[in-house]
Formats: C-alpha cells, sequence, structure tokens
C-alpha cells in the first residue's frame, strides 16, 4: 500500500516556526502595534493599548524578581478571567519563571495536590467568586499564613510555598497584586533586561494540569516554543490581525483561553476582549454586540447557551467573522446553526490536548462548509499525526484507530512523573493521545471519540459521537450525550441523556421511533433520560464518566457485569 494511502500526514508549511521566546515575541508585537488595543475587561473597566500592558507586564515581572524569584520557579494562579491573569501569563515568561495553571473549581485537597506536586513558590489568587472563598481556604490549608510577614510564609504543609500574592482583596499576610508591581527598580529592570538575552525558547513556561478523571492530576509541562507557535498557527488559521477584536468567554486556565485565545490575538496584535470572570450568556452576547466583536471562542454548550437565549435576536452580531469552537465533539447541527445566525461565517474548529500545546488540526476558513462542519480539519504546520492500530501499525486512510502526534507541539512531559509520561510518549516522540481518529482522502480529520467511550455491545463497535450527531436532526433535541452503561446481556448497552428545546416535550419512545429504520439497532439507545443539564467541568466538557456512574447505580449494575 502506497504512502499516500495510509493514515500519515505532516504540516509542511512556508512559514517558519517561531524562534523566540514568549516575552521576545510579545515585545516586538508590542513596537508593532503600541497604540493598538490589546486588552479590554467589560467588568473591571480596562481598555489597555499594547504599551500599556507592556509597561504592566513588565512592572510585575520586575516584581516578582524583588521578591526574590529566580528563573524556574514556580508561580501558581488560581484566578478566573480578569486582567491580573494575562498581566501574570506575560510576566512570569518574562522573568523566566513558570506559570502553573489552577482550575478556579479546585478545592482544598487538590489545590494542595497541585502546589506540592510542582512546588510552587509563589501564588496568586483571586479573594473569591460566588461560592468560591479562595483567601478562606487559603487560611486553612495555610493556617500560618494571616500571621505571616508577606512575601516571607512558612508553612508546614507547603514549604516551598514563601509568597501568596492577592487579586482584588488582599487577606492578612497576603501581598496585593497592585503592591508587587511596584516593588521593582532599577535593579530588576536591568535583570529583565539580561534574561531577554539569555531565556531560551525550548525552556519550560507553563504547566497544565489534566483532568485527572483517571487518577490524580497530571502536569503537562510546556515550553515557549510549544504554546508560543502554537498560538501563533492558530491565529493564522483563523486570519487575525491588528484589526480583530477576540470575545473570550472561555477560562484562561484552560489552553483555550490561553492559547488559543490570548497567545493566538498577542502574536497578531490583535485584541484580548473578556465579558467577565466566567461564563455569563447575557455578557458575552452584550460584549460582542458593545465592542463590534470580529471573533468569539466557545465550547458547543456555550453556542448553544448564547443562540437559545430568549433575547438573542435583540443583539447585533453582524460583526463576527471567525472564532474557535472546540473543548469538545462540535454537532455538525449546531456549527451549522452558528454559522447561520450568528454571521460566523469563517468560524474554525480545532481539536487537541493539553500534552500538545493544544492544537494538531483546525479547518481553514476557507474550507468547503461540508469539511468545517464535518471534521476537525487537516494537520496544523509543522505538525505530523499518524492513526494506528492497537498493535501500534499505520491504518489505511479512513479506518478508524488511535491518533498520534509529534512535533514542536509535543510537552517536554509530566511534571515530576517520568512514568506516565513514559505511557504516552513513545521513544520516537509520538504522543499517544487515546482519541478514536479517522484521516480521509484529502488529509481531513474526523473524531470519532475517546477509545475509553467507545461502547461495545455484544461484539459491535459504537461510537457515540455518531449517534449523537444523528439524534441533533431531531427538532426537538437541544443537546444530547450518548455513552455505555454496564449490561449482564450484551455487556454494554447504550444510553442517552436528552436536553429538550425550551417549550419542547418528548418521550423515550417517540426518540427510539426517529431512529427506527435510519441507524442500526444496535445503535438505538435502550436507556433514556431527560435531563435540564449535563455535568461539565468549569471548561464546559461534558463528563460522561460521571453519567456513566449516575446511571449505573441508577440500574443498577456494574462494571463486573461485563465480565
Amino acid at each position: 500500500m502506497s504512502g499516500d494511502a495510509m493514515s500519515y500526514v505532516h504540516g509542511a508549511a512556508s512559514v517558519p516556526l517561531l524562534g523566540e521566546t514568549v516575552g521576545e515575541n510579545f515585545a516586538r508585537i508590542v513596537a508593532e502595534h503600541a497604540n493598538r488595543p490589546a486588552l479590554i475587561v467589560r467588568e473591571q473597566g480596562v481598555r489597555w493599548s499594547y504599551a500599556e500592558l507592556a509597561e504592566r507586564v513588565d512592572a510585575f515581572a520586575a516584581g516578582l524578581l524583588a521578591l526574590g524569584l529566580v528563573p524556574g520557579d514556580r508561580v501558581g494562579i488560581w484566578s478566573l478571567n480578569c486582567a491580573e491573569w494575562v498581566v501574570t501569563q506575560l510576566a512570569t515568561a518574562r522573568a523566566g519563571l513558570i506559570l502553573v495553571n489552577i482550575n478556579p473549581a479546585y478545592r482544598l485537597t487538590e489545590l494542595e495536590y497541585a502546589l506540592a506536586k510542582v512546588g510552587c513558590t509563589a501564588l496568586v489568587t483571586a479573594d473569591r467568586f460566588k461560592s468560591s472563598d479562595y483567601l478562606g481556604m487559603l487560611n486553612t490549608l495555610l493556617p500560618e499564613l494571616p500571621a505571616s510577614t508577606p512575601g516571607e510564609l512558612h508553612a508546614a504543609r507547603m514549604p516551598r510555598l514563601r509568597t501568596v500574592i492577592g487579586i482584588g482583596e488582599a487577606g492578612q499576610g497576603c501581598l496585593p497584586f497592585e503592591a508587587v508591581a511596584r516593588r521593582g527598580g532599577a535593579a530588576e529592570r536591568a535583570r529583565l533586561a539580561e534574561l531577554a538575552r539569555s531565556l531560551q525558547f525550548d525552556q519550560a513556561v507553563n504547566i497544565q494540569f489534566t483532568s485527572g478523571t483517571t487518577g490524580a492530576p497530571k502536569g503537562a509541562t510546556l515550553t515557549h516554543h510549544n504554546i508560543l507557535n502554537n498560538g501563533f498557527f492558530i491565529g493564522r488559521a483563523m486570519r487575525l490581525s491588528e484589526h480583530d477584536r477576540l470575545c473570550i468567554p472561555v477560562p484562561l486556565y484552560h489552553c483555550f483561553g490561553m492559547v488559543l485565545g490570548n497567545l493566538a490575538v498577542l502574536t497578531h496584535g490583535a485584541a484580548m476582549v473578556f465579558p467577565g470572570r466566567g461564563f455569563d450568556v447575557l455578557a458575552t452576547l452584550e460584549t460582542v454586540c458593545e465592542e463590534r466583536c470580529t471573533g468569539l471562542h466557545g465550547v458547543p454548550t456555550m453556542f448553544i447557551a448564547e443562540m437559545e437565549h430568549p433575547d438573542f435576536g435583540k443583539f447585533d452580531l453582524s460583526s463576527l467573522r471567525t472564532g474557535i469552537m472546540a473543548g469538545s465533539p462540535c454537532p455538525i447541527a449546531v456549527m451549522r446553526r452558528v454559522m447561520e445566525i450568528m454571521h460566523l461565517d469563517e468560524i474554525t474548529i480545532a481539536y487537541g490536548m493539553t500534552e500538545t500545546s493544544p492544537v494538531s488540526f483546525q479547518t481553514a476558513v476557507d474550507d468547503p462548509v461540508k469539511k468545517r462542519v464535518s471534521t476537525v480539519g487537516r494537520i496544523h504546520p509543522h505538525v505530523e499525526v499518524k492513526i494506528i492500530d492497537a498493535e501500534g501499525r499505520i491504518v489505511p486512510r479512513g479506518t478508524p484507530g488511535e491518533l498520534c502526534t509529534r512535533g514542536y507541539s509535543v510537552m517536554l512531559g509530566y511534571w515530576d512523573d517520568p512514568e506516565r509520561t513514559e505511557e504516552v510518549i513513545d521513544q520516537a516522540r509520538w504522543m499517544h493521545t487515546g482519541d478514536l481518529a479517522a484521516i480521509d482522502a484529502e488529509g481531513y480529520c474526523n473524531i470519532v471519540g475517546r477509545i475509553k467511550d467507545m461502547v461495545i455491545r455484544g461484539g459491535e463497535n459504537i461510537y457515540p459521537r455518531e449517534v449523537e450527531e444523528f439524534l441533533y436532526r431531531h427538532p426537538k433535541i437541544e443537546d444530547v450525550q450518548v455513552f455505555g452503561v454496564p449490561d449482564q446481556k450484551f455487556g454494554e448497552e447504550l444510553c442517552a441523556w436528552v436536553k429538550v428545546r425550551a417549550g419542547q416535550t418528548m418521550t423515550a419512545e417517540e426518540l427510539r421511533a426517529f431512529c427506527e429504520g435510519q441507524v442500526a439497532h444496535y445503535k438505538i439507545p435502550r436507556h433514556v433520560r431527560f435531563v435540564d443539564a449535563f455535568p461539565m467541568t468549569v471548561t464546559g466538557k461534558v463528563q460522561k464518566y460521571v453519567m456513566r456512574e449516575r446511571m449505573s447505580a441508577e440500574l443498577g449494575v456494574h462494571a463486573e457485569a461485563t465480565a
């Protein structure tokens, strides 16, 4: 079989990779676009030009050095979206520090694990948001904090942590964010200039914790080269320029906000626009309208919520052009509606994972509509992908298998965890994603699902996403999630959780009747539940494993039933 007939693709490109650190690239962009808008944060009333953002970044970076932090130290950030998050992201990169993204939904045990795992020297934290009292949790974890001298913490449970920096209200023992920015002097500014000449782009700049649904979270360690180039080529795929304004309602602690959002924008001199700290449907629609945003990011559930909002028709979204729908499988029906009624004619779909910085495939704004709504596009520049079978052999085009990726975007590894790193990165530096995919004759990729999500019913392989795509055609269905549950007879049976449109009602019999004669009998969900919402992570990813556990408990079946 010829090489072209095999499921291997590489992103040959005429545009070279950027050989810069994040700090070097930012300095170059600032010089080119000093007076253009860089950051707009609606909730905080922030409107900064590139020159104004750069001054705040340098001041905070100098302040971090004045606190005694040295290149390679880890700085955690535990906060929702805000101007300080962006400043911290760029300042840590400028100072040679490693930013550790901590999920703002984390609670005490998870926070303690994350801080200890990577040995954070400093932590930048929000004060509170809704039901989350961040300062209260910190005082529980670090009872020595309130009585400590700011910057000189000595905590029994966190021996490496010296400094807590507060965004908003700074609790006792914490340094206010603004105070750190005032600490740096001429010596620290000179040190920043030295670091700009000595830092290397292959050095670590960011640690992001993966979900941890199958054990303790792992800290994917990413370099300047990883995330800067990924952001740059993501922006190129969207055709971003200094005239664009990208609305970013997705969380910054995740690659979606930090790389597909911030770095895609920053590498092209465009403007970052944040509607609020967390995702709010109305605030997002208002922000797009008021700021005349040209781009909008989101996971499918966010776009669905925006289009289903009762006041949706009152907002002028005609300025929109592009954006990214990613984070979880993008239903074809949802993509078509977004393009039709949200004016997002050039919206793209991106696929990737945290460990690969994250994007490996992305649709192009001029791809045929059919390809743009039914695939995740073609390979990103300078990246390789192969699809393999269970024995590790490359499969023919069109055949599903595990997606493996290699290239500049693959992480250094999981922080201080060589064993789990070796489980996913082989000796040839291929990252094994655990995703099932197929590549067609033209090089477009279709994500079939997760290997662990594939349902095997009586020997038949069922890909839940295929069933979901079919059910989205039903006019009463707003959203649907399909997964497997244990079954005594067949090993597994199919279950569908369905969210119906407002004002509609539906029965399980009606759903099954819709499937009869249209899909194979074994793909028709045996169990159907109608729900108002799905369990989701803070990034909007649906947690199928939670649904599976709940349904298994409700049905009184357990995994051992499949043995």
